[in-house]
């Protein structure tokens, strides 16, 4: 895998984490952090002190206050703020493991666009997925495969990095605007995002390098995700993205002939050494 000629080898990481009344799992987690150019804290309307467990711990932490509600919608307004060359996507709640960000780092650094998560690779594992969740996971992850022809282990995983230069291909949802009447979760605000994420990279042909990761317990708190209610919105999400994918393809089929056209690349996916 070649390195991009203009990437930095040394990139300044922007750590983006997710909270929703994640105080106490804070308290624990920021100080374990490693050095960062910055570190995005996204709050969905937390009750318990969220932000101020943060700024108290880390007073140069960067704060957002989300506009809708959900993971991907906080996502999206953290990514919206970024100024690094790095993104680490990083849950507040204790099941990341710190220690695993520069392997991520690496694995850029050493040419991918897109580092990818795993815990079902040789030195991955979970003590939090469980059997329901595990099967999900790969009816959607063999169903993702097929579709996009790529060749991910684990789809529903949310400890990925990537280069801040390829959020334009994201395209992911405007995080500003006002959530729909009545409180509906709009597509793509949910955990979702990282399946969105993942079919886009690899609708893109992007290199893409899976890194292998242990997930550990939550430390506090319990988990806002649904099993069966949330992989309804990932199964709906892989369906309208190869959708997506196939219309973009033949929209570029179609342009005149004088016009460069569209190259269309299976996404290179690799394993970190």
């Amino acid at each position: 895998m070649t390195a991009h000629p203009r990437r930095p080898k040394e990139p300044r990481i922007s750590i983006v984490v997710p909270a929703l009344n994640e105080a106490r799992n804070l308290a624990r987690v920021l100080p374990q952090l490693p050095a960062a150019h910055e570190v995005i804290l996204v709050d969905g309307g937390s009750v318990d002190g969220t932000i101020g467990t943060a700024l108290e711990l880390m007073p140069d932490i960067v704060v957002v206050e989300q506009v809708r509600r959900g993971k991907g919608n906080a996502l999206a307004a953290g990514f919206a703020q970024v100024t690094g060359d790095v993104i680490v996507m990083f849950d507040a709640d204790g099941s990341a493991d710190p220690a695993e960000i520069p392997r991520f780092v690496q694995a850029l650094v050493d040419g991918a666009d897109f580092a990818k998560g795993t815990r079902f690779r040789a030195g991955g594992g979970s003590a939090d997925i469980t059997p329901v969740r595990r099967a999900g996971n790969g009816f959607l992850n063999a169903l993702t495969n097929r579709a996009f022809h790529t060749a991910f282990t684990d789809l529903c995983y949310g400890y990925n990095a990537f280069w801040a230069d390829q959020l334009p291909l994201l395209d992911l949802p405007d995080h500003d605007e006002p959530g729909p009447a009545g409180g509906a979760m709009r597509w793509g605000d949910g955990f979702e995002i990282e399946t969105l994420i993942n079919c886009r990279f690899a609708a893109s042909g992007a290199r893409i390098t899976e890194v292998p990761s242990v997930e550990r317990l939550r430390i506090f708190g319990e988990s806002n995700l649904h099993a069966v209610k949330d992989g309804l919105r990932v199964l709906r999400t892989v369906h309208t993205e190869h959708r997506r994918a196939r219309r973009r393809v033949q929209e570029a089929l179609q342009r005149p002939v004088s016009r460069p056209q569209h190259t269309v690349e299976r996404p290179r996916i690799s394993v970190a050494s």
